[in-house]
């Protein structure tokens, strides 16, 4: 097992110059890419991640980073919109593809707080987070509401998970091309399978293998045509490394963690690229770049056993769980001459990424929304311990858990997620639900219910107060 906490130990960055204007933000969503891909979190990792590992030397990489969620859809509505996406009615699972809109009308989001204060927005990628508020999307009307909506001067993608139909891209209101097919299911890879994928409508001309590098050409394009004094956000949630396990040729055989493992070689590659862009057209020094996944790996046992290889490293679980493999992410934050490089164990939710990317560009957040957002920007530019000191955790089948410093109590028994079991039901006088020290038991190994029941009974009064005042206190 590598050592998760000899990196625990390591001193922060130091304060830089003030910057001369408004940086520019992309952040990079990865799809289900877990703590141990990257070499710079997971030295065996099987996967070679050069370009990802590179950006962790020049960044500030977060070792207790979280997702809101372990699983995607409500990680994308927390990231974009500040707020738990359990506080309104996505309670537990993701959207399908032809789900009506998630973000409440007039909410604000990072995308419209930053446009209005002068920023260009663009999303490229999996949206995830519905069109329209038909009961069943109707992809031959018109896409609104959806992201132009919600803060977006352009977008450009797909609609869910590249394994849920509809298969067709979107750009800005309506689809690139006209659904005009249908593709019959796969079976996941690991089952012999050619890549999972549900069946359904296939747009003209669309193929799973192309999403990727489709989105790659449309994110380089959107950064050729950007200028030095006018501000952008790009936001980009890749389709990869989430099934279907569709690398390019030109990646098969790249690591030694199979289909999964190649295809993460991709985003590596993908990553790698935008960076050189952005390096080439003189707007590196002034862009805050952040890395980061939605959630854990979803990467089982059965992975484990056939590759040797730790998706999730050494934390319990994986995608989809309330332990810490479903929802601890990398995470990496790059502003050269602005953030020192080096590592931070402050305690960070995606969804502090829109308070944290305001106070970069000083724009005031105002008094609505971004209720569970808390600014990690003294982190970054002073190397301060972060103001949050608690989180709220969520499984996917909408399991709670709430951290508080090293304490972590989880309401309920199993997984909550895609481990088994997922839910065990309390025997007559048995433990209740889980208390674990992630210092001195990071891998939830040793349930101190039993002998804490005080504490962990606590802490789950206090969860819940957070949960029902509708604003988490730092």
């Amino acid at each position: 097992m590598i050592s998760l906490f000899s990196l625990l130990l390591t001193t922060g960055p130091v304060l830089h110059a003030a910057p001369v204007s408004k940086p520019n933000f992309v952040i990079i969503l990865a799809d289900d890419m877990g703590w141990g891909d990257l070499g710079a979190y997971n030295p065996a990792s099987k996967i070679p991640t050069p370009r990802m590992d590179k950006l962790a030397a020049e960044s500030q990489r977060f070792l207790d980073a979280h997702s809101p969620s372990g699983v995607c859809t409500p990680t994308r509505y927390g990231l974009l919109t500040g707020r738990y996406s359990w506080r309104g009615k996505l309670k537990s699972g993701v959207l399908q593809g032809y789900a009506p809109v998630l973000i409440e009308p007039d909410r604000p989001t990072l995308a419209s707080h930053l446009k209005k204060a002068g920023y260009a927005t663009c999303g490229i990628g999996k949206w995830h987070l519905g069109l329209q508020k038909n009961q069943k999307t109707d992809y031959s009307q018109a896409l609104t509401p959806g992201p132009l909506d919600v803060g977006f001067d352009s977008f450009f993608g797909i609609a869910a998970s590249l394994d849920m139909p509809p298969y067709a891209f979107i750009e800005n209101r309506g689809l690139k091309s006209p659904l005009t097919g249908t593709i019959a299911a796969s079976k996941m890879r690991r089952e012999g399978g050619g890549g999972f994928w549900r069946e359904g409508a296939l747009g003209e001309g669309f193929t799973h293998e192309g999403v990727l590098p489709e989105l790659h050409k449309q994110a380089t394009a959107f950064l050729d045509k950007q200028q030095p004094g006018q501000p952008f956000l790009l936001y980009l949630p890749l389709t990869g490394p989430h099934t279907p396990w569709m690398p390019t040729p030109e990646f098969r055989g790249k690591s030694k963690a199979g289909w999964y493992g190649d295809f993460v070689c991709q985003v590596d590659s993908l990553v790698g690229s935008l960076l050189d862009t952005l390096k080439a057209r003189g707007l590196a020094n002034n862009t805050v770049v952040i890395l980061t996944s939605d959630n854990g790996g979803h990467w089982k046992q059965s992975d484990i056993d056939t590759f040797g290889h730790l998706s999730n490293a050494s934390w319990r679980g994986q995608k989809a769980d309330i332990h810490e493999g479903g929802h601890r992410v990398p995470l990496l934050v790059r502003w050269p001459d602005q953030c020192a490089p080096g590592l931070s164990h402050s305690l960070v939710c995606l969804t502090d990424i829109p308070a944290t990317c305001a106070s970069l560009a000083g724009i005031p957040m105002g008094k609505e929304g971004f209720e569970d957002s808390i600014s990690f920007a003294s982190t970054l530019l002073a190397g301060k311990q972060g103001a949050r000191t608690s989180m709220v955790h969520h499984s996917s089948q909408g399991m709670f858990a709430y951290r508080k410093g090293p304490w972590k109590v989880i309401e309920g028994l199993g997984s909550g997620g895609f481990t088994a079991p997922a839910l065990e039901l309390p025997q007559f006088g048995g433990l209740e639900g889980q208390l674990y020290h992630l210092i001195e038991d990071p891998c939830e190994t040793r349930n101190r219910w039993a002998s804490d029941t005080f504490r962990a009974r606590e802490m789950l009064a206090e969860m819940q107060t957070l949960r029902d005042s509708g604003k988490i206190l730092p």
